[in-house]
């Protein structure tokens, strides 16, 4: 196995079974399911909404390169500075790149999944600037020198407790462990790195085409501050979050926020088309915006694959997810956890490293209803494991099928065995349940196969003709 493939089977493991980490994670996803519910239940047609949501996305991902044109386009007319990055690498110099121009000391970040994707705070600290997350979830899980736990719900996994303890290690200030309390000790930190931040860099939930602008929305309003008082303002954006025109967005935020928090409407909704135009009271009087590809532009080049860059990062798929709600989001060891992740990193991180994650799945099919953009994650899950095995077969799998091969294409021995052997088999499994023997025993040490039923189907049917 791949080393990331040892590291989540060690931490699956261990977390599967701490039953305080399992309650904390489930008893916050159900609290999100009834709020979700109660919103979706006001669309006037769910499905109708997502059929056009995913209908948009296959519009503008299938018309990729028109629309990204369009879109710096209408960005540099009003003064924008537009950097493309093929690689995470290149996004790094790029924008460590413009905050050494601007001679900058002090970076404040919202919260951006691209930012983690290409490890954009490591770079920025490795440069020598001081760079702090303005996110309250993103900042609290900075200080704990972690990643996000969740694409939406950075600090899901923690208590108030756990919140308190790091505020008195990291700020020396943590009055209590009330949520209000602990609120404003980070808002006093957080307001004074916005006054002293040389550059702002932000992420983008849309790119609308037909405008020129950016999308970003948030709960707090720190991503405003972020983007208002520094001088520079620093956008990094995959090329996936293209929408064709600004009427798309009276579709996509309320189901942004309903999918992601269970809200009618997330708190601020803001756009963003260049720097500080005469006139204007405020924002940045520097703007850029960085472009990246990593990989995704070989997600387009794949048709079976290429609609798994319609998502919309609500997170809605790990909230239903029961792998990812009992093994937790940092067991992925990946930026993007849960199912779209186990979709998506192996084609963006390297199939045969990251093949585990497509295997780390039950198929139940949840993530594919909950999702709002209609991806078939579940048959993306299985495309990644046929793609991984056809590209290089383990010795087992060359083994197991040779031997299944024969037994599946011979009708009357596969009964033999299925009605005879299978008994025997029952037999021999009660011997060696709970041992090492078993083949099956890290599913069957927990559970009881059922017993194998006397009289197949297809002997039951021929008896009533």
């Amino acid at each position: 196995m791949s080393t990331a493939a040892v590291a989540f089977k060690k931490d699956a493991v261990r977390l599967s079974a701490d039953l305080r980490h399992r309650a904390l994670i489930q008893g916050a996803l159900s609290k999100y399911e009834l709020k979700r519910d109660e919103k979706q239940a006001l669309f006037q047609d769910w499905q109708g909404a997502r059929q056009l949501a995913a209908e948009t996305k296959w519009e503008a991902v299938n018309h990729l390169d028109t629309y990204l044109d369009q879109f710096v386009r209408g960005l540099e007319a009003r003064g924008t500075k537009v950097h493309w990055a093929s690689t995470a690498q290149q996004a790094r110099d790029i924008m460590v790149g413009i905050c050494r121009e601007k001679s900058a000391r002090s970076i404040v970040k919202s919260k951006a999944m691209t930012a983690e994707e290409i490890h954009l705070n490591e770079a920025l600290e490795h440069a020598g600037f001081d760079v702090v997350e303005s996110d309250l979830g993103e900042f609290i899980v900075q200080l704990r020198e972690e990643a996000p736990y969740h694409i939406v719900f950075p600090a899901m996994h923690l208590t108030r407790g756990e919140i308190k303890d790091v505020f008195e290690r990291k700020l020396h200030d943590a009055p209590s462990d009330s949520p209000e309390e602990l609120t404003m000790v980070a808002r006093r930190v957080l307001r004074q790195k916005y006054v002293q931040a040389d550059v702002g860099i932000t992420g983008a939930n849309f790119a609308v085409a037909e405008t020129g602008m950016v999308s970003v929305t948030e709960n707090e309003g720190n991503a405003r501050l972020t983007a208002a008082l520094p001088k520079t303002m620093i956008t990094l954006l995959g090329i996936e979050k293209i929408v064709p025109r600004l009427e798309d967005l009276a579709l996509f935020l309320p189901m942004l926020a309903t999918v992601g928090a269970g809200q009618l409407i997330s708190g601020y909704n803001t756009m963003y088309g260049g720097p500080r135009q005469p006139g204007e009271a405020d924002g940045p009087e520097e703007f850029h915006v960085v472009l990246l590809d990593n990989n995704r532009t070989a997600i387009l080049a794949d048709a079976e694959q290429r609609d798994s860059l319609h998502c919309i990062r609500c997170g809605a798929c790990l909230n239903v997810c029961p792998i990812y709600r009992n093994v937790g989001g940092h067991t992925y060891g990946t930026t993007y956890p849960g199912p779209i992740g186990s979709v998506i990193t192996p084609n963006l991180r390297g199939l045969q490293e990251w093949k585990h994650l497509s295997y780390s799945s039950s198929l139940c099919g949840a993530c594919t209803e909950a999702c709002p953009v209609k991806i078939d994650l579940a048959h993306h899950l299985l495309q990644n494991r046929r793609n991984a095995s056809r590209q290089k077969p383990s010795f087992l799998q060359r083994m197991a099928f040779k031997l299944f091969a024969p037994l599946a294409t011979k009708p009357w021995l596969w009964s033999l065995l299925v009605t005879k052997g299978g008994r025997f088999g029952q037999i021999f499994h009660g011997l060696v349940k709970g041992t090492r023997l078993d083949p099956a025993y890290v599913w069957t040490k927990t559970r009881d196969l059922p017993p194998i039923a006397r009289q197949s189907f297809k002997e039951w049917w021929k008896e009533r003709k």
